[in-house]
């Protein structure tokens, strides 16, 4: 029951309700109180109002006890101008709804055990209906009974579904805030180990730095592609026993990915820290409690993650910090490594939002399914953003409605943007003029995504359109600099070009840098 906006390292922008069927709402009163549930109908019956004033009220009487396939044992004169509510099950829903209104009922409400799905009925049935018909949830009807007693008026009304939610621009904040606090700490990383580095230089002891895992084979890039369709395929043959491994992997790369951030931020600030020692182990008394922190967090969600209502904070706070940490951790090498793997995403992003429908057997590409899961009511991958849509009001009873960002569409721009914050670091760049073009060159390729995604009113490969725009824009910004070269060549470059910047690298000529 999900609204999407891209699924990530599984990646695709969504924005479109998932239940098959057309939410409305049923609203159940009597004296000053009232309640509201989700009900299921077809405008190809008599279509209902789109408000609450304007929708027109009846009495509701129920008979719950019966299947209303035909009309024994009913007195018209019970339900006549009046809502009636039966039980689903044995005949259709059209043979129900001709009996209800030979009654002379308004409208007929089918209490169903089952999953609502939408009342169907052969054309030449629907013109026959004159009276509004839709299935609401047994345990929804028992609630409402058990409050109101037998005495409860009802409206059936259907509010419009909106394209455009506030919840984009939320979306759109995670994705460009986390896209920039990533390189920002990418950049920093990368001049406090440089700094470290002459000074160890300095004083005889050049140590290796082990934080940081750096992709630089173009070999590595390929085969790391390759390993993400092969996981995307055995993901949509294998999901239900995949995503349970999916999740406990979640579970532990975002507690310790939160932990690093969370950490990060009290050194900044200078919070102090305790230690102790036993048997000569020494512990942090920061360490541990912000560990049980972050594994109390872990542990919530992961027991509670279906309980849509709120849990989806829980995700997006871990999702950021693990796409955080996974831009300070992984770098790419240089400009040229970072054309490899983006344009290749670019292609796989594509081929499973758009090439894999024609080849599956109901039409939906391997990218939308893997995403949401085949059953909307079973287990999700933990790989997306999720934002409820504030206004969906109607399909919010019937099951929580969002806007998805998969993580996919942060961490691989953010690649790029990572590498062009540490590329300012090797040419002193005081205006970061490489890490603020990239950033705002995400910013525009995500408002071109959402754009077409409305327009067109489908899901959009957002890769296809944030690749071209960061890629373009870094390479603009070095070629009109004069730094092409340096910055295609990356780290390779620096150890042989950036003498003049950290004493110990030695440059083969006397080339000068342009510095901003």
């Amino acid at each position: 029951m999900e609204g999407a906006v891209k699924l990530g390292l599984l990646s695709v922008i969504f924005f479109a309700s998932q239940i098959n069927c057309q939410e409305a709402i049923l609203h159940i009163s009597s004296g000053d109180s009232y309640r509201e549930y989700c009900i299921v109908h077809n405008h190809s019956w008599t279509p209902l109002s789109e408000t609450l004033d304007d929708a027109v009220q009846y009495p509701l009487v129920n008979w719950t006890s019966t299947l209303l396939c035909n009309a024994s044992g009913i007195l018209p004169d019970l339900v006549k101008g009046k809502a009636l509510v039966v039980t689903r099950g044995e005949c259709d829903f059209s043979q129900k709804a001709l009996v209800a209104q030979s009654l002379g009922a308004k409208t007929l409400l089918i209490a169903s055990n089952e999953d609502l799905t939408t009342p169907s009925a052969n054309d030449s049935e629907y013109a026959k209906v004159n009276i509004s018909l839709a299935l609401m949830r047994y345990r929804d009807f028992l609630e409402a009974r058990q409050a109101f007693g037998e005495g409860m008026q009802v409206k059936l009304y259907a509010p419009p579904y909106s394209k455009i939610d506030p919840s984009i621009a939320v979306i759109l904040l995670i994705a460009v805030v986390t896209v920039t606090l990533g390189g920002y700490w990418s950049g920093a990383y990368e001049r406090d180990r440089l700094n470290s580095g002459v000074a160890d230089t300095e004083g005889g002891d050049n140590k290796a730095d082990s934080g940081q895992l750096s992709l630089y084979s173009p070999l590595k890039v390929v085969i790391f592609v390759a390993m993400m369709c092969g996981m995307l395929v055995l993901m949509y043959y294998f999901y239900y026993v995949l995503v349970y491994i999916i999740i406990a992997i979640f579970c532990l790369a975002s507690a310790s990915a939160l932990f690093s951030c969370i950490d990060a931020v009290l050194e900044k600030i200078g919070c102090g820290t305790l230690s102790f020692s036993v048997r000569n182990w020494n512990f942090s008394v920061r360490s541990i409690l912000l560990a049980a922190v972050c594994i109390s967090i872990t542990v919530v969600w992961a027991v509670y993650r279906n309980e849509d209502r709120w849990i989806w904070i829980l995700q997006d706070l871990l999702g950021i910090a693990f796409c955080l940490n996974f831009m300070k951790t992984i770098s790419l090498s240089n400009f040229k490594i970072c054309v490899i793997l983006l344009s290749l995403l670019l292609v796989y992003d594509v081929f499973f939002v758009f090439i894999t429908p024609f080849f599956t057997k109901n039409g939906v590409s391997i990218m939308v399914q893997v995403a949401l899961g085949p059953d909307a009511s079973g287990e999700k991958l933990p790989v997306v953003m999720r934002v409820p849509r504030f206004s969906a009001w109607a399909q919010n009873l019937c099951g929580m409605q969002f806007s998805i960002l998969g993580y996919g569409d942060i961490i691989v721009p953010g690649l790029l943007v990572a590498y062009c914050s540490r590329f300012d670091v090797w040419i002193k760049s005081s205006k970061k003029i490489y890490f603020v073009s990239c950033c705002i060159a995400y910013l525009l390729g995500m408002l071109l995504t959402f754009a077409v995604m409305l327009l067109s009113g489908m899901g959009q490969p957002a890769l296809l359109y944030l690749v071209p725009f960061t890629v373009i824009t870094s390479a603009v910004v070095a070629g009109c600099r004069g730094e092409m070269k340096m910055f295609w060549a990356g780290t390779t470059y620096e150890c042989r070009s950036f003498g003049p910047i950290y004493p110990h690298f030695t440059p083969p000529d006397n080339r000068r840098l342009n510095l901003v």
